[in-house]
Order: structure tokens, then C-alpha cells, then sequence
């Protein structure tokens, strides 16, 4: 049984977000376990990318919404490894109905609310009570600044403000034994899950509106998580970390109170 590396399981780890990570939590020397739902060969991708680069992966099959599925893959790697040190919990298990609140279907509706908790609801409840006996670990909540959002997107913003609220309630729980968790919420990123949307006058004015000058990607975005997950904010403790290239402070600056205030000063001099 492999005692000494540090083990990190990552859910939804086959693509996007979910597969940089690996590849960056990897490269800082963990055991990564790239857990996927569906597709294996993709998995298997990355933990032979991660192997070439002379890292350590394996991947697990196990579907997060599914407390049965849930628990066994927890229990595997336990019996295999001995412990989690991180859990990052990143599968997007349902997509969401980009409709207006009205015309929701509440079956789309509470299926996306539904999903996203029990995505990291499972995980958490099977992973945290190890983590607590050995007063040791990390658990990192993948959202969206998507939750401060409101329009078209209202299922996508309240499953996400729903995921921010429950990483803030077992922050304050896991604290107690000595476990950090953090949530970090990205804007914009560009992955192949975003490629059909993010093109065109969005894809603009997402470039214009970032501090980079471009979108984030799947790397710029592993790092940012791998950075809370490797123990970087241990001072940091139940937070909703908010990672979008600046496009929220331009929203601040915009806003028509700063505007106003600018207004007024105006022709003033130190």
C-alpha cells in the first residue's frame, strides 16, 4: 500500500479543467486519481500524459451523483493509498438549461440544483471523516461567478450559489478538525465544453474585459486551483475565491455609482 505520496482525487478529471488539474496537481509531486463517469479512454489520456511527464495517476471509473458509486471509489482508493489529502471536487454532472427563470422546466430545473450538490455531496460526506481523523486534508469546491448572475442562466447561477453556500457550511464544520476548504469561482474559461458558446461578440468582450487580454483556459485555471489545493491558502478557510481575469472589477468600475463618483471628481488635483 503507497503511504508516502500525497493523494489527490479529482472528479470529472477526463477533460477541460477537471484533466489540467490532474495534470498540475501531478506535477507537484501527488498521486492523482482522475475520476471520470463515462468516458474511460479519455481518462486514461490523462493519467498516461501524467505518467509520461513522470508523474503518478490512475483513473477510477465512478459516477459522483450516485452515493453507492460515491462511496466504493472512496473505499478503493483507501484500501490502495491509505488516505485522500485533497479532494477537488470539479464534475460538471449536469448541463444546464440556459433559459429564462419562466420557462424552466422544473424537471431541468431541480436537475441542475439537484445535480450539483449531489456531486459534491457524496464525495464529502465519504472523504471528509478520514480526512477529520487524521486532522489533516484539503477539499477545494469548483463553481462559477456564474451564482452572482442573474437573466438566462438562472438555474446554471442558483445551482452555483447553492454549491457556494454548502462549501461554506462544511468549511465551517471541517475547520474545527484541522481540514481547509475553499471554493474557487471561475469566470470565463475556454474549454472544449465551452467552444460552441464562446465565440464570436462573447468571446470579444470577454478578451476586452480580462486583465490578460484573452480567455483563461483549462491551464490558467488548474493553476489557480492547484494554488488552494496544495496547501498555498492554509490560512484561507471557507472562502468563495473568485477567478475571472478581472472582468469583476471592471464590472465595479462600470457600475453607475462609481461612474457617478468618477463623474464628480473630475477636474480635481491631488
Amino acid at each position: 500500500m503507497e503511504a508516502l505520496r500525497q493523494v489527490a482525487l479529482i472528479s470529472g478529471a477526463s477533460r477541460g479543467i477537471g484533466a489540467a488539474t490532474a495534470r498540475e496537481m501531478a506535477r507537484r509531486g501527488y498521486h492523482v486519481v482522475v475520476n471520470y463517469r463515462r468516458d474511460a479512454a479519455a481518462a486514461h489520456r490523462v493519467v498516461g500524459e501524467i505518467e509520461t511527464a513522470g508523474g503518478s495517476a490512475e483513473a477510477l471509473q465512478a459516477d459522483v451523483c450516485d452515493a453507492g458509486q460515491s462511496a466504493e471509489m472512496v473505499r478503493r482508493i483507501h484500501a490502495d493509498h491509505g488516505h485522500i489529502d485533497v479532494l477537488i471536487c470539479n464534475a460538471n454532472t449536469v448541463n444546464p438549461p440556459f433559459e429564462p427563470l419562466l420557462s424552466v422546466p422544473w424537471e431541468a430545473f431541480i436537475g441542475k440544483v439537484t445535480g450539483e450538490l449531489a456531486g459534491a455531496f457524496f464525495l464529502t460526506r465519504y472523504v471528509l471523516p478520514a480526512m477529520q481523523r487524521r486532522r489533516a486534508g484539503r477539499i477545494v469546491y469548483i463553481s462559477s461567478t456564474a451564482a452572482d448572475f442573474v437573466g438566462s442562466v438562472a438555474a446554471h447561477s442558483i445551482a452555483k450559489a447553492a454549491l457556494n453556500t454548502y462549501s461554506r457550511h462544511v468549511a465551517a464544520q471541517a475547520a474545527q478538525h484541522g481540514i481547509v476548504v475553499n471554493t474557487v469561482a471561475f469566470g470565463t474559461v475556454r474549454t472544449d465544453a465551452t467552444a460552441g458558446v464562446l465565440n464570436g461578440d462573447l468571446r470579444k468582450l470577454t478578451e476586452e474585459r480580462s486583465v490578460l487580454g484573452r480567455v483563461m483556459d483549462a491551464e490558467d485555471a488548474a493553476r489557480s486551483v492547484a494554488a488552494v489545493a496544495d496547501d498555498g491558502f492554509g490560512v484561507t478557510v471557507g472562502q468563495v475565491i473568485r477567478v475571472d481575469s478581472g472582468f469583476g472589477v471592471l464590472d465595479h468600475q462600470l457600475h453607475v455609482m462609481t461612474k457617478h463618483f468618477q463623474r464628480g471628481d473630475e477636474g480635481t488635483s491631488a
